[in-house]
């Protein structure tokens, strides 16, 4: 017997195979900030002739004209992928809605983050590319800031609990290199109150090249949602 139209949307797998399905526009876009990202590194770590350069300009350009005249969107379009009901497993990977500018996958300058809850820590594995390097052969220091800052917020999901970055401090023990696997650690230190303390550090292999406090303050769920 074969479906008729009426029962397509009636079928997961049908439905899932629809041009514009949500988790199908949603994997695109996913596409889209990788390749972006990907632009953005081989612009930087790589020589170009003139024509070359104009005539990347001329496509980027048509790509933005073409998205402007689509309808705006915004994070309250998106909502959130992780939960703060149900934290993940031991060793789960931990996502969060796609356009987090640090973690997300579809954000144009996001660092391409491989986020696993490890017993109590959050740790996010990553290597930085060409367009983070700040002096030769390390990153700019405000991206190591934006790492810790970004990966305190999954902390947040082993809590069950949103919360708004309200002080964040970074110590640079060393050069932090691009082009070679970093870990960054963090976890919960206390909580008083409404304020929810943590460290973290961010290693190469096993040196320490920077380190990192933070005091998060906590909100109730309905009101992150709300965006109040």
């Amino acid at each position: 017997m074969t479906a008729s139209s009426d029962d397509a949307h009636l079928d997961p797998l049908v439905h899932v195979a629809q041009p514009d399905h949500p988790d199908r526009v949603a994997d695109a876009r996913a596409d889209a900030g990788r390749a972006i990202r990907d632009v953005g590194h081989a612009l930087v770590g790589h020589h170009a002739s003139l024509e070359e350069l104009e005539r990347l300009t001329g496509v980027l350009d048509g790509w933005v004209a073409e998205l402007d005249g689509r309808p705006p969107r915004s994070r309250a379009d998106v909502g959130h992928r992780g939960s703060w009901s149900e934290p993940p497993a031991d060793g789960e990977p931990m996502v969060t809605y796609d356009e987090r500018p640090v973690s997300g996958r579809a954000s144009p300058w996001g660092l391409d983050l491989d986020v696993r809850r490890r017993g109590d820590e959050v740790v996010a594995t990553l290597t930085l590319r060409a367009a983070h390097e700040g002096a030769p052969g390390r990153s700019h220091g405000g991206i190591v800031a934006a790492l810790f800052d970004d990966v305190y917020g999954f902390v947040l999901n082993l809590l069950a609990q949103p919360a708004f970055t309200g002080e964040l401090g970074v110590r640079y023990e060393a050069g932090v290199p691009i082009g070679v696997p970093l870990e960054c650690r963090v976890r919960l230190k206390e909580r008083s109150g409404r304020k929810v303390f943590m460290n973290g550090e961010l290693y190469d292999g096993d040196r320490v090249v920077a380190r990192s406090t933070a005091t998060f303050i906590t909100i109730d769920v309905s009101a992150f949602e709300s965006g109040v």
